[in-house]
């Protein structure tokens, strides 16, 4: 392949991608901003054409009370044949002279293939009737015979909220990060760490600066051991996953039930049902995440880790309890004390990040067993840090991770892993720093 092609494609490199970091923003800029120009323009013409009028009838337009001279179904050809809405003509009074003008049955003037609705309208109406009417202060030749709220008008609201979430979210953080390294990146999150009121450890100098600090890890107690430590794993994905599919089907059921309507009548409007054929798949997509997520979450239960001692120094031996609620079967479960390089660096015009995992020791291992609700696994372990180990390093451009692993194996689940960091000071010093 020519070099040239390299910088637009990219390629794998082991657990590295080469490739145009700024033509990959492009190209994600160019996504978000369609998604976000789509909902503002959806968001216009709802609010052009449904919310903003069925507002002012109801708030701004003005009552009088009209006589109808006339009335007709307006007709208006369509691709999927002829569509019918009510007319009628009225004379009303206003400021000392008699105005006549063609009415509205309501100020949305929706068309639809059912002409005997239409009919129907008219018979309310009939020529001669003193009815109430209202009319637009700013035009009085605006009239309508009906006025009130409807749903459609303002559920119809929620139909632009994804695509302007998505799309505005996404531009945001493109704009931001544009033609940022990594080291302008982790320089950005360092400053909002050290400004952060909430952090009591922000702005705290400490003795080893490049080692990290272990007050996010002792500021939780165990109820068997010293200190629970956090999980890696963020607790986002199943109200996310809630959020989205509740949202995103919601606003779709409300055009699949006018698509089912107009089938129903006889009069189905296909560039609706073939527009709304993607949009069912995708919320039936996330239905289906979401209740997998719920079931894993359901047999699955959070996992715990607490330790002896925090930090931990090389050579040092730790007790650790694990707990593993749940109702499944487990094919196998281990746990690994792990440690991960990670190294970014430049390349050319390009800022690449490399991680490895330089070393893994399985502490335990169990295999095919079953654990029940009211009986969660449960085991107490030594935790022997190696003598010559490397401490937890955080730089701009290097890291030296330590964590625990809760690899497990489900029958019929799936597979399932939780990480909680460990911090690893260095030999003699990080005991005179605890």
């Amino acid at each position: 392949m020519p070099r040239s092609l390299v910088r637009f494609y990219g390629k794998k490199r082991g657990d590295r991608r080469t490739g145009s970091r700024k033509l990959g923003s492009a190209g994600s800029g160019c996504f978000f901003a369609s998604c976000f120009l789509t909902g503002c323009a959806a968001l216009a013409v709802i609010l052009v054409n449904f919310t903003v009028p069925e507002l002012r009838v109801n708030r701004d337009f003005i009552e009088r009370a009209c006589k109808v001279v006339g009335h007709r179904v307006d007709v208006k050809q369509h691709r999927d044949g002829p569509q019918y809405a009510p007319r009628f003509r009225v004379r009303f009074h206003v400021q000392d002279r008699n105005d006549s003008a063609e009415a509205l049955y309501d100020v949305t003037d929706v068309h639809t293939h059912d002409k005997a609705r239409s009919e129907a309208l008219l018979r309310q109406f009939p020529v001669g009737q003193t009815c109430r009417c209202w009319h637009d202060p700013r035009d009085p030749g605006r009239v309508v015979l009906s006025r009130g709220y409807t749903w459609f008008a303002w559920l119809a609201l929620l139909f632009p909220v994804p695509f302007l979430a998505l799309g505005g979210v996404g531009l945001f953080y493109i704009v931001w990060n544009w033609d940022k390294s990594a080291e302008r990146r982790a320089v950005d999150q360092q400053r909002a760490a050290r400004h952060d009121p909430f952090d009591e450890a922000a702005g705290v100098e400490l003795k080893f600066p490049y080692v990290p600090g272990d007050a996010s890890l002792t500021d939780s107690l165990g109820t068997t051991l010293a200190f629970r430590l956090p999980s890696e794993r963020a607790g986002w994905q199943l109200p996310a996953l809630l959020a989205g599919s509740v949202l995103w089907n919601g606003v779709v059921a409300v055009f699949v039930t006018m698509a089912v309507q107009g089938h129903l009548a006889g009069q189905p409007d296909w560039f609706l049902t073939f527009f709304l054929a993607p949009l069912v798949l995708v919320g039936l997509g996330l239905i289906v995440a979401l209740a997998r997520a719920a079931l894993l979450g359901a047999r699955i239960g959070p996992t715990i880790v607490e330790i002896s001692e925090h930090p931990l120094l090389p050579g040092g031996i730790y007790e650790v309890f694990v707990s593993q609620p749940g109702r499944l079967s487990v094919q196998r479960l281990r746990i690994l004390l792990v440690c991960e390089e990670q190294a970014t660096y430049r390349q050319g015009t390009n800022t690449r990040t490399a991680a490895e995992r330089v070393f893994e020791r399985e502490v335990f291992r169990r295999e095919q067993f079953e654990i029940h609700p009211e009986t969660p696994f449960e085991t107490r372990l030594p935790l022997g840090i190696p003598a010559g180990a490397m401490h937890s390093f955080r730089s701009d451009h290097n890291q030296i991770h330590w964590k625990l692993v809760v690899a497990g194996e489900a029958a019929r689940r799936g597979n399932f892993e939780r990480s909680f960091t460990l911090h690893v000071y260095p030999g003699r010093l990080g005991r005179d720093a605890a």
